[in-house]
């Protein structure tokens, strides 16, 4: 793998976090996929077009795009979720896509070397976001474009992390809500270079289990729930549980354990 300067993210990512979502591929598509359309939409790939995904993940949003797309490159720092993309897109015959472990802020792509460059939360974490962004916008041909998701807020999700002692993640220079202010947006992108910067609240149902049961034990095992219980005993994480499912609760649909995920999704020109 190239540099990489977001050293903490990569250890997260090639260790027990990054091998859950392997893992779970499906699971975490599932809270996720609901915006893909929108992104793919906002991004108007055309079927000549070479396609960057940054943060690539398990690769749904990458395959998807490859489908739209000339050829799709995807970019991530986690080796078990690679391979897990790699297996999916041989096993659901994508040939136009490829992936690379590699730090998208400091990664060597080609200059000028893509069309689009898209993210579905993947963009979040960087150390250095005017610089990642600028190496992003150096990949870009002139009048490239970009289209990425990032966290406008927790939505539903709020409730459920309230039995968390802090209720979650706050919004902070490096961290899941870094990107949830327009104005930080705008002024990240530009001074990275691109221009004409759109930014629009979206919405979408993130299914989290089958049913409540479900969904509890899957949170539980979650990353940032795991990190916040790492101190607590049996009693508090029981305690935990038994909270995280009383607001689950309400949530519960036919179709699974619904909550409303809050995203912003931006448009920028290179």
């Amino acid at each position: 793998m190239p540099d990489v300067v977001n050293t903490h993210q990569a250890e997260a990512w090639n260790g027990d976090e990054g091998t859950h979502w392997a893992d779970h591929h499906d699971r975490y598509d599932a809270l996720n996929s609901g915006y893909n359309d929108t992104l793919l939409t906002a991004a108007g790939i055309g079927p000549t077009d070479r396609v960057l995904d940054v943060g690539c993940g398990n690769g749904q949003l990458t395959r998807l795009a490859a489908r739209r797309a000339g050829r799709a490159l995807g970019v991530d720092l986690s080796a078990p979720m690679l391979a897990r993309a790699r297996a999916l897109a041989t096993g659901e015959g994508v040939p136009n896509v490829e992936f690379e472990q590699g730090d998208a802020q400091v990664f060597p792509f080609p200059p000028a070397g893509f069309d689009v460059a898209l993210s579905r939360f993947g963009v979040m974490f960087f150390a250095d976001p005017v610089r990642a962004f600028a190496n992003v916008r150096a990949a870009l041909r002139e009048d490239g474009r970009l289209a990425f998701l990032s966290l406008r807020g927790l939505g539903d999700l709020a409730d459920v992390l309230a039995a968390l002692d802090g209720g979650g993640p706050q919004p902070g220079p490096a961290g899941p809500l870094s990107l949830s202010d327009p104005d930080v947006v705008r002024r990240v992108l530009g001074g990275a270079g691109f221009r004409d910067v759109t930014t629009t609240p979206v919405d979408a149902p993130q299914v989290w289990g089958g049913d409540v049961a479900d969904a509890t034990a899957f949170l539980m095992a979650w990353g940032p729930v795991r990190y916040a219980l790492r101190d607590a005993d049996q009693a508090g994480r029981d305690r935990v549980e038994r909270a995280v499912a009383d607001a689950l609760a309400p949530h519960a649909t036919p179709g699974g354990v619904r909550l409303r995920g809050e995203a912003l999704l931006v448009t920028a020109r290179a």
